[in-house]
């Protein structure tokens, strides 16, 4: 009865308005206590000091600085003219060239609600103004800004390794696929509804020049520079994903302050406080989990359920099933930093006991979080772009998501039964 009394102590916090870490830290504490009494404030602080001190968290504040940084430059617009140059010819062009500058952004920032702020700002009301539907704006901007959790550099890529043990770099690796796959598959349905409904998006009648489109690309080579440099440094085995976040904050400060020239001092210690607020509130539910973590694995919670469920005599695909569903349902209440720390513990023992990849596993989690965060009440993309475009209420941004939820819901099955295409890409470096 004591792990069923402590997950209800859990979730009450929760459910009272408990920041998450609290409520995380206190439930595994008492869990602690009764299972070892006195000894259990002696493992609480063990298990987080042992948790934080790991030298790839290291590229969790720096990979979010480094998207603050970039979200004080024009550059997401940047990308977004560029798109619109190139595939202007496209029916639904603006729509499109949104996925395509968020799915850019996302490689140089890796933080979502950056990429929906600095894209949907411009994107949307450009849209608008051209007679697109409300519902194709907001839906194409605020789906295509949840990219940037599943293109490297992805801090919840980060957060999985840490908690898993496995390799962030190959992680990135896996990302890359189907970062490119849910893109694709977001620009295929928007022109398939445009085509089927062309009065959501009328034709335009603008047109680029050859030497117009490559201009534009005169905006935007630093951050191309500053992707390769990044995950080149990582892929090459030149840098450890945290020295390569390094060298992503640094190259983001120079783009601000030498290009574009768009870092005031107070706009400097604004964005350094900001990422530390950041940084601390995610290291804080990473090292409180591990201490609830520890002692769902001390009484042995994952190994019961894995060994009830593999003697169930149900079928591996029906387990995996329940468990994608299961973190789709537990994604809409719980925000993405939290479902991975608590939920990995316990779940990742069950998927490699029906003989799965953790690298896999870490994938379709995160593909399953792309869906959390445009879904409420705790979708946090849902707010983000209501912020930059109060036109729109929360309300419509939550109806226009949905045709594309379906979307990223059948990438998601994609790679939950053929994991193969997630894991060809690290099996070859």
């Amino acid at each position: 009865m004591d792990p069923v009394l402590v997950v209800f102590l859990l979730v009450g916090l929760i459910a009272i308005g408990f920041p998450i870490f609290l409520a995380l830290g206190l439930s595994g504490l008492l869990g602690l206590y009764m299972a070892r009494g006195s000894l259990a404030f002696f493992f609480a602080p063990s298990s987080l000091f042992g948790q934080l001190n790991a030298f790839e968290l290291i590229a969790l504040p720096l990979f979010i600085l480094m998207g603050n940084f970039l979200g004080a430059t024009p550059v997401g617009s940047s990308l977004f003219q560029a798109a619109v140059r190139w595939l202007n010819w496209l029916r639904g062009s603006l729509a499109i060239s949104s996925v395509g500058a968020s799915a850019m952004f996302g490689a140089v920032s890796g933080v979502s609600l950056a990429g929906v702020a600095a894209v949907g700002s411009i994107a949307v009301p450009q849209m608008l103004e051209r007679g697109y539907s409300r519902s194709l704006a907001a839906g194409s901007v605020v789906t295509a800004g949840a990219l940037a959790m599943l293109i490297p550099p992805s801090v919840p890529f980060i957060i999985y390794g840490a908690v898993s043990s496995v390799s962030v770099a190959d992680l990135f690796i896996g990302g890359i696929v189907p970062g490119i796959v849910l893109a694709l598959a977001l620009c295929v349905y928007i022109y398939i509804r445009v085509g089927l409904h062309p009065e959501e998006a009328p034709a335009t009648t603008e047109r680029f020049t050859w030497k117009e489109r490559w201009m534009s690309l005169a905006s935007i080579w630093h951050a191309a520079l500053l992707v390769i440099a990044v995950l080149g440094s990582i892929y090459s085995g030149l840098a450890t994903p945290s020295e390569a976040a390094g060298i992503g904050a640094l190259g983001a400060f120079l783009i601000a302050t030498l290009i574009f020239r768009s870092l005031s001092w107070s706009r400097f210690l604004q964005i350094l406080g900001s990422t530390a607020r950041i940084s601390g509130a995610i290291l804080l539910i990473i090292g409180c989990a591990k201490i609830f973590g520890d002692y769902l694995n001390m009484v042995r919670v994952p190994q019961l359920l894995t060994e009830a469920l593999t003697t169930s005599g149900l079928p591996a695909w029906a387990i995996l099933l329940a468990v994608m569903l299961l973190l789709l349902l537990l994604g809409m209440i719980v925000d993405a930093v939290s479902l991975i720390v608590v939920t990995t513990p316990v779940l990742l023992p069950l998927i490699v006991a029906l003989g799965y990849d953790p690298l896999w596993f870490g994938i379709v989690m995160v593909l399953n979080l792309e869906i959390a965060v445009v879904t409420p009440p705790v979708g946090l993309n849902l707010y983000a772009l209501r912020g930059v475009c109060p036109d729109l209420s929360v309300e419509e941004i939550i109806r226009s998501a949905l045709p594309f939820v379906a979307v990223q819901f059948l990438v998601l099955m994609l790679f939950v039964f053929f994991p193969s295409l997630s894991l060809w890409l690290p099996g070859l470096m």
